[in-house]
Order: C-alpha cells, then sequence, then structure tokens
C-alpha cells in the first residue's frame, strides 16, 4: 500500500499536500482500491468554502458511490478538469495525476495523521 511520507491524511481516507496556504487534496490509495474501478467524479463546489469534514463531492465506482469529506476548512479554488473524462486516474495515479481540488486552507488541520498514524489506521 503506497503511503507517502510527505501527506497528511484523514481518517476518511483523503490525503492533502499543504504548501503555505494553498493545499492540494485526493483519495488516498487505499481508499482507490477499496472503491474499485471509479467511473464518475462529482465535484461542483468551486469557490464554495467548506468546514473540515464537509461533504465537497462525491466519487462512483462501478459497485459504490462515496462521498469527499474535505480535510481542512477551506475555499475550493481549483478542480481537477482532466477528472471529467479519465476519472480512473483516481486508480492509477490517486496522489499524482488523481488529485482532486486545490483549496486556500483556513486551517492547518491539527487533526491530521501523519503517514505512520494513517497507516496504523488501515492496517499496514
Amino acid at each position: 500500500m503506497n503511503i507517502p511520507n510527505q501527506l497528511l491524511y484523514t481518517k476518511d481516507h483523503e490525503w492533502i499536500k499543504i504548501e503555505g496556504d494553498v493545499a492540494t487534496v485526493g483519495i488516498t490509495d487505499f481508499a482507490q482500491s477499496e472503491l474499485g474501478d471509479i467511473v464518475y467524479v462529482e465535484i461542483d463546489t468551486l469557490g464554495e468554502t467548506f468546514l473540515a469534514e464537509e461533504v465537497f463531492g462525491s466519487v462512483e465506482a462501478v459497485k459504490t458511490v462515496s462521498d469527499l469529506m474535505m480535510p481542512v476548512s477551506g475555499e475550493v479554488l481549483s478542480l481537477n478538469g482532466a477528472l471529467e473524462d479519465t476519472p480512473e486516474l483516481i486508480n492509477t495515479d490517486p496522489y499524482g495525476a488523481g488529485w482532486l481540488v486545490k483549496i486556500r486552507i483556513e486551517d492547518q488541520g491539527h487533526h491530521l495523521l501523519s503517514a505512520e498514524d494513517y497507516g496504523v489506521l488501515i492496517g499496514v
């Protein structure tokens, strides 16, 4: 299971990479493997502000739909447009080309998990 050390994680299986006051958010390798083949991503929240742990979109896999939870409070600055035509990027490259949104963060997410703590959470 791929759990990059330079990222932070949530108990809801999102990852976040914080760079100054902007962060990139995606779902973890564990989450995409549990969901299976992702066929659709719905995020219509550009410009909206969310509190940590609020739903900001959803991903649809062949067998299920899963809500996407905001890892920290912030405003959605951009969406990964590539996912519109190729949602499977989340399966093939969850920490790279499969990112979901970029946000302007309003808090530093003191509740976030390190890679080691996330590994314990998922049992690896």
